[in-house]
């Protein structure tokens, strides 16, 4: 257990008073619980995420990689003549907390997002997120369902973090591994099973010059690149701060 862990657990939830609570919350971070699930939130670009029902915990690359794609729209409605007078239409998918549908959303105040997540427990996270992160709920949708299934209609950019870890070859830490959800977290043979769901549907879902932006592992690039091909697609892999390919955005090729 990390001195920096125990004092930013006493700053921000315990305003710096050492309780009978707080030493019973350092027992837990020593069996090994994640500290965000202990203080019960995390920050995310400039929100914070709520993790009432323990969602995956939002990592760093993936703050990374929304930042790059918040700054992707706000470029475009730059360059774009009358762009930015239009609804922007987003899809989280496989959203957990909703972080990055959130982010997005209070950021762009012209931007319609919508979330699917598949786990009936992570609903009233998201809802909770929304609300205390100030976002208008009406230009937000959240749908209880298994990626796609259900949601009518295209999208400018759908982003999603998707279980991809292979779990024959995974790289995840036991605390990880004990505490975040499994269905979050492994994606099956090699990790790709929801990737090539996700990847085969959204250009049903993809607006003309649409993009998705998808989380995945250093290893599944060139399968990523196959699957996108396969099904009319374009991928271009990108690194995150730590200058691993982490995400790829997909797209029409003629966008």
């Amino acid at each position: 257990m990390e001195e920096k862990e125990i004092q930013w657990l006493l700053n921000e939830k315990y305003h710096g008073e050492k309780s009978d609570a707080f030493f019973a919350d350092c027992k837990r971070l020593t069996l090994g619980e994640p500290l965000a699930y202990i203080i019960g939130f995390t920050p995310f670009l400039d929100c914070k995420i709520w993790l009432d029902s323990f969602p995956l915990i939002p990592r760093s690359e993936t703050e990374f990689w929304t930042h790059e794609c918040l700054e992707t729209i706000k470029n475009t409605q730059t360059v774009s003549l009358g762009l930015e007078k239009q609804s922007i239409r987003i899809l989280d998918l496989c959203a957990g907390s909703g972080c990055i549908g959130i982010a997005l959303a209070k950021a762009l105040p012209n931007a319609r997002v919508e979330f699917s997540e598949i786990d009936r427990r992570h609903i009233p996270t998201i809802e909770k997120n929304v609300r205390e992160n100030n976002v208008d709920a009406q230009r937000t949708l959240i749908h209880h369902t298994d990626l796609f299934t259900g949601i009518a209609g295209q999208f400018n950019y759908i982003v999603c973090n998707p279980p991809y870890i292979d779990e024959q070859n995974s790289r995840a830490e036991i605390s990880v591994v004990d505490h975040e959800p499994h269905l979050a977290l492994f994606g099956g043979a090699a990790g790709l099973e929801t990737i090539e769901k996700i990847i085969a549907a959204s250009k049903y879902h993809l607006a003309p010059s649409g993009q998705l932006w998808l989380e995945h592992e250093p290893e599944q690039v060139v399968a990523i690149a196959k699957l996108a091909e396969t099904h009319g697609l374009q991928a271009t892999t990108y690194p995150d701060q730590y200058t691993v390919d982490r995400f790829t955005v997909v797209h029409y090729t003629q966008a």
